[in-house]
């Protein structure tokens, strides 16, 4: 083996990969919360808990219903537009972060075996999918929905998509023979 078939490795990096790989977290994540925080800071005042502190219950709730929102098929909020994900990675940041500033009030109930409870229901779970494995019923989705917005609801769909900018409908559709109400002429 030739020297320059060996790559000789930076001191840094060495150093570096022991570090947080800060590197693996999507930017998509801070891009889609920053609607929610911007929300929080002209609402609220940015950093705000970093000051006055936060009831835990308080975030876990409001986390809970953005996800059951976005879980039963709203994707935005109908007034923001901001999206309901976009608000639960801000509520669990909102978390994390007045944990870490010591500004949590932990107001969880008491101590619940909830691991133990879910793992032991592993054993109940494959005794039932083994029981009914040679059923295959259609499994519903939000698309079956007689509710799915974009089928039968546009005004539902519009209220949970961002708004768009409304098209011109000026001289130059006239000129080509399309009308302003979108119909040719």
């Amino acid at each position: 083996m030739k020297d320059y078939d060996t790559k000789l490795t930076n001191p840094k990096d060495a150093i570096g990969s022991k570090k947080l790989p800060l590197h693996l977290v999507p930017d998509t994540l801070s891009i889609m919360a920053c609607p929610s925080f911007l929300e929080g800071a002209l609402k609220y005042g940015q950093f705000n808990w970093r000051i006055f502190g936060v009831r835990l219950s308080i975030y876990i709730s409001a986390l809970e219903r953005h996800l059951k929102k976005y879980k039963n098929g709203e994707d935005r909020d109908p007034k923001t537009l901001v999206h309901h994900l976009s608000s639960v990675i801000a509520c669990a940041a909102i978390i994390l972060d007045a944990e870490a500033c010591k500004m949590l009030k932990d107001d969880r109930p008491p101590h619940h075996p909830t691991s133990e409870l879910i793992d032991g229901m592993m054993e109940h779970i494959a005794y039932l999918k083994d029981m009914y494995k040679d059923q295959h019923p259609h499994q519903n989705t939000h698309e079956d929905s007689l509710w799915a917005p974009e089928k039968d609801h546009p005004s539902i769909t519009e209220s949970i998509t961002p708004a768009k900018k409304p098209r011109s409908r000026g001289r130059r559709e006239i000129r080509r023979g399309v009308r302003p109400s979108g119909k040719e002429q």
